[in-house]
């Protein structure tokens, strides 16, 4: 299981708030959006033609994700999910811009107030995202920390306790000096669940170590100018009837704890120079930095070089490097990607770059409009096609826009 502690019964707590619906009902009362095809684009003819198209949807993502869920293609087939929804700040977001926004920009959206109307606006989309979801598939939801801790409990009802893996604190700007009687805000979180746990798609990140944490972590230097560090020979758990928990050259393990290696091992590397003896005798492994680092350092929960772009295109825009990474973690080669928030279509460039499949979804027009441009800007990419979803016309500025294309 995900959850790093023991638990009991945690199925039976759910958010109680006025609004809240049955799963079933959700499905009765929600009629899926006719999804109509506008335009398609292509960079030539595709080598080998599988039928299948990417999608930017402009529309309430809710029937559209209904829409999805009756398209044998798509249900129970999207390998990863990644959504920055709105954080239930009441905000207007305007043009490129929000904090420093104009009045006379573009309205892009308006946020709903965290309430619990926000709580229900999510939670249907996750129940039909759920969906979507491949067995072994993967949701991550940007957040910010207002709203982070009813969504993770929204997310244990929908996804289950068992399955959540993180919740990742990204470092999304710089410190900022604004007077509040609280500690400055410079992160959000990233809530990461798996449909289920342990047979998730899971492409382990690793990133390479700095030379300052090289030397920090391997402060010893041997005579051939090799830095190395020193590890305990002995580890956690007695093994009392076994070779691991028996003297070796006259040293027991200490109380509580057993030799990592029997005592052929350690012969071995005793005379291949790979352990040190303190001047009391004691012995330990030597680990040279060379050797260790070549794999790179695990990624941590704690992301601080994904900061937001300093001139979005959009105002919520997002880190495309830390969209990358988390498309290349949790996907495959051809798996189907989707973002039902898609904004200024970051997930789209980044499952274009990375050789993905993707459906994303906005009811902004102004996100569909630069997401549009952001992915015809890469010059080659898989044939997509823009749908319409919205039971009415294109807006006059996206059909001008298609219009100069």
């Amino acid at each position: 299981m995900g959850c790093a502690y023991h638990v009991k019964d945690m199925h039976l707590v759910r958010l109680t708030y006025p609004g809240k619906i049955s799963k079933e009902e959700l499905y009765k009362i929600v009629q899926p959006a006719e999804l109509k095809v506008v335009k398609e684009f292509r960079v030539g003819k595709p080598l080998i033609d599988d039928g299948w198209r990417n999608m930017l949807i402009l529309g309430d993502n809710l029937p559209v994700l209904k829409a999805l869920l009756q398209d044998d293609r798509i249900r129970g087939k999207v390998r990863l999910i990644y959504i920055d929804p709105p954080f239930g700040t009441g905000s207007i977001y305007r043009g490129k811009r929000h904090i420093s926004a104009s009045s006379e920009d573009e309205i892009a959206y308006q946020d709903m107030s965290l309430s619990p109307e926000y709580l229900e606006f999510l939670r249907r989309r996750l129940i039909f995202l759920y969906n979507l979801l491949a067995e072994d598939g993967s949701i991550y939801v940007h957040m910010d920390v207002d709203a982070i801790h009813y969504v993770k409990v929204l997310m244990d009802e929908i996804f289950g306790i068992e399955n959540f893996a993180n919740d990742i604190a990204r470092v999304k700007c710089n410190p900022k000096n604004f007077e509040r009687r609280a500690y400055g805000n410079i992160r959000d979180s990233i809530l990461f669940y798996a449909k289920n746990y342990g047979k998730n798609v899971w492409n382990e990140p690793r990133e390479p170590y700095t030379e300052e944490e090289i030397e920090r972590l391997f402060p010893k230097v041997d005579k051939d100018g090799r830095r190395y560090t020193t590890v305990p020979l002995h580890a956690p758990g007695e093994t009392k009837n076994g070779p691991t928990g028996q003297s070796w050259r006259g040293i027991k393990p200490p109380p509580g704890r057993h030799w990592r290696y029997p005592p052929e091992v350690l012969d071995e590397l005793d005379r291949r120079g790979l352990i040190e003896w303190s001047s009391t005798g004691n012995p330990r492994l030597k680990i040279y930095a060379d050797e260790y680092v070549k794999r790179g350092k695990r990624i941590q929960d704690v992301w601080l070089n994904y900061k937001d772009p300093v001139y979005p295109e959009y105002p919520t825009e997002k880190n495309l490097e830390m969209v990358m990474k988390i498309v290349e973690v949790s996907s495959n080669v051809g798996d189907i990607v989707l973002d039902a928030f898609c904004g200024s279509g970051t997930l789209a460039v980044a499952a274009e770059k990375l050789g993905r499949k993707w459906i994303c979804i906005d009811i902004s027009p102004l996100a569909i409009e630069i997401g549009l441009k952001r992915i015809l800007e890469l010059k080659t990419y898989r044939p997509f096609v823009l749908v319409n979803a919205t039971g009415r016309e294109l807006p006059e500025r996206l059909r001008k826009f298609l219009e100069g294309i």
